[in-house]
């Protein structure tokens, strides 16, 4: 008899600490695409999606050009709705240092980004053809 109490009270805290199944991440859309540049797969270059405010998605292309957006590590996808997508491929050195690789990519890809994005619920397949010049 003692015992459906109990389980009915360790039910019932579960719930509240774990809460109705929510999280706190926002609502997201996943996202994944091809990026290009000049015709050729773009490898090593980090796409990052940033909402008007808010948390950035970012993920990096590999040697095909493709790429999938995390929110959080682990958990994929980008928040609904514009973003500014930033393209880059210079690699930074430890601090103080040099780049270990210098940007590839004119500014209108990354500095002064003319890149944009409209992400909504479910699967967004985003691909961005760049040219060098």
């Amino acid at each position: 008899m003692i015992l459906k109490p109990l389980l009915s009270g360790a039910a019932l805290i579960c719930f509240l600490v774990l809460g109705c199944g929510h999280s706190s991440a926002p609502l997201l859309g996943k996202v994944a695409g091809i990026v290009t540049m000049d015709g050729q797969p773009l490898s090593n270059a980090t796409v990052m999606f940033q909402p008007a405010s808010g948390r950035p998605s970012s993920g990096i292309t590999d040697s095909s050009g493709h790429y999938t957006l995390e929110y959080t590590q682990g958990l994929e996808g980008a928040t609904l709705g514009e973003h500014q997508v930033i393209i880059r491929t210079e690699i930074a050195g430890a601090d103080g240092e040099p780049p270990k690789q210098k940007e590839l990519l004119p500014p209108k890809y990354n500095n002064n980004s003319e890149l944009t994005a409209n992400v909504i619920r479910g699967q967004n397949t985003c691909n961005f053809t760049l040219m060098s010049k």
